[in-house]
């Protein structure tokens, strides 16, 4: 097993012949929020990563092996519920209001100018759909915002529908102080 513990956020620095020659390893979402599993390269090779905790892969990222491997990281596809706004009787402007009651909810979500990418959650799929949103379950790269409170590139917490950690958000100052039902507007800044 190759031990992989040094992270280069895309790649940054390396030549483009290095990266043209990197091995690469596809992974879900879940699995890019670990900074501790184990994973085969393209090349079949075990990885064993341990990366410093809170750290989030992105596609393109690389990883770089004990050894001086490189490995470069894509995501890979997963389930996803893809938003569209209804051209006969919407606007894209739906999609404004589908991401600001998405994010009310602290649901990881991808942003893209015509379409917004949720993991599948029946719940909230009947809500777009009451607004009047197109929603499709397909496979599809899943790559969602980093959170506003992200440093070093990643976001506080481990996101998973609708069971955050509000310890974790408290200590960042961002408590909400209500229970979790997230039914709700918040209706002051934060």
């Amino acid at each position: 097993m190759i031990q992989v513990s040094k992270l280069i956020p895309q790649g940054k620095g390396l030549a483009s012949v290095l990266l043209k020659r990197a091995h690469t390893v596809e992974l879900d979402w879940d699995t890019r929020q670990k900074s501790r599993f184990e994973t085969q390269d393209s090349a079949g090779r075990t990885l064993g990563v341990f990366l410093p905790r809170g750290t989030v892969l992105r596609g393109g990222d690389v990883l770089v092996g004990d050894d001086g491997l490189l490995v470069q990281v894509w995501a890979a596809e997963q389930r996803v519920l893809r938003i569209t706004h209804c051209q006969q009787h919407g606007t894209p402007f739906d999609l404004i209001r589908a991401a600001y009651h998405l994010g009310n909810r602290h649901v990881p979500i991808e942003l893209k100018p015509d379409f917004l990418q949720i993991e599948p959650d029946h719940v909230l799929a009947d809500m777009l759909r009451a607004m009047h949103l197109i929603v499709n379950e397909m496979d599809a790269p899943f790559e969602p915002e980093n959170g506003a409170y992200a440093t070093g590139g990643h976001a506080h917490g481990e996101h998973k529908h609708h069971g955050h950690d509000h310890h974790a958000q408290e200590a960042h100052g961002h408590g909400h102080g209500h229970a979790h039902g997230h039914d709700h507007d918040h209706p002051h800044d934060h």
